[in-house]
């Protein structure tokens, strides 16, 4: 089997209710390459894998999934659970996992997981976020996303969004949704579920979290479709469903990073609760390769670099989804923090 990684991914699996979460995740489970994997979950009873248990290990909020899957409930801390899985792992007193799958319930923001995942200090160091996957019904995601802010900030966050029940909803209802969703979230690829299903190979190791030893497509992480791509930033100013806008910010000289950092910061401060998400690659100054940022609301992710850049285009770029917030005074610090004009 090998050794075990030492940062182990995560894919968080968000979605509203009855949007086909654990009819996806049964399907991964059964796909090779979710083997060794073990799966959080809020409540033991509350998913529908109970024909995939065999077995019942010591811990009785852990039960042993077939193809070297794991299955533990979230019951009260997941810091708690994640650091008790990374210990037994490491006892050899739970099978060896190589990622993590978390399945949050329909009316879940996603936002406390990402805050435990990328700021909790007994977590950030065994754990990354490889990924954000958000299922949309397309029988009911239209009147979900109209009704509860919570799907469309579920849908926003996400980095892959996967559109379930195409097979039975209305003619034109899947191209109404896939239009919507790329308002919404211009970064995210979308996914059409046949019958619930689609394969890992579609959904796994979609985002630039996990730095060590890989470079990435940054170009479609960042997700800057739409954003002007001439002179220093660009932004689509567009509000979509009413509360939530993307827009990015270019440079095209490095930057001092202490300047970016106190930018970010200061930004954080200001405007946490409306930050969805803010990523990046930075152009640093002194620094020969490029820098990723990643932040979700007040907590900001630890800086790291990847190996090399991986377009061959040098420069930052920053894109930010926010809800309820004007890119003006934002666009407006950058360049007065940041690059020192004004």
């Amino acid at each position: 089997m090998g050794q075990m990684p030492e940062v182990t991914p995560v894919t968080v699996i968000t979605g509203f209710l009855g949007s086909g979460k654990t009819t996806l995740l049964n399907a991964l489970l059964r796909d090779p390459a979710l083997r060794d994997t073990a799966v959080l979950v809020n409540e033991f009873g509350a998913v529908g894998i109970d024909h995939l248990l065999v077995e019942a290990l010591e811990d009785e909020d852990v039960v042993l999934l077939n193809a070297g899957c794991l299955c533990c409930t979230i019951r009260d801390d997941l810091v708690g659970c994640l650091s008790s899985l990374h210990e037994k792992r490491a006892q050899g007193t739970v099978p060896a996992f190589r990622r993590v799958v978390i399945e949050t319930t329909g009316l879940a923001d996603p936002a406390p997981i990402l805050h435990t995942l990328l700021g909790h200090e007994a977590v950030r160091g065994r754990y990354s976020v490889e990924g954000i996957l958000t299922t949309v019904d397309a029988v009911n995601g239209a009147r979900q996303l109209t009704e509860h802010p919570e799907s469309v900030k579920q849908a926003a966050v996400a980095d892959r969004l996967v559109v379930t029940k195409g097979d039975i909803a209305e003619a034109g209802a899947v191209e109404a949704l896939r239009a919507r969703l790329a308002a919404i979230n211009p970064g995210a690829a979308i996914i059409e579920a046949a019958h619930g299903e689609v394969a890992a190979q579609h959904l796994l190791d979609s985002g630039v979290f996990d730095l060590t030893g890989k470079s990435a497509d940054v170009a479609r992480w960042l997700g800057e479709a739409g954003a002007a791509d001439d002179g220093l930033h660009g932004h689509d100013t567009s509000r979509h469903d009413d509360r939530i806008s993307t827009f990015s910010l270019h440079a095209e000289a490095p930057i001092e990073i202490h300047r970016f950092v106190a930018w970010v910061e200061g930004l954080l401060e200001a405007h946490g609760d409306r930050l969805l998400r803010l990523k990046g690659i930075l152009d640093a100054a002194g620094s020969e390769a490029p820098i990723v940022v990643h932040g979700v609301q007040h907590i900001f992710h630890p800086l790291a670099r990847l190996p090399h850049w991986p377009d061959g285009e040098r420069r930052s770029r920053i894109v930010v989804i926010a809800r309820d917030l004007d890119p003006g005074p934002v666009e407006e610090g950058f360049r007065r923090l940041v690059l020192g004009e004004g």
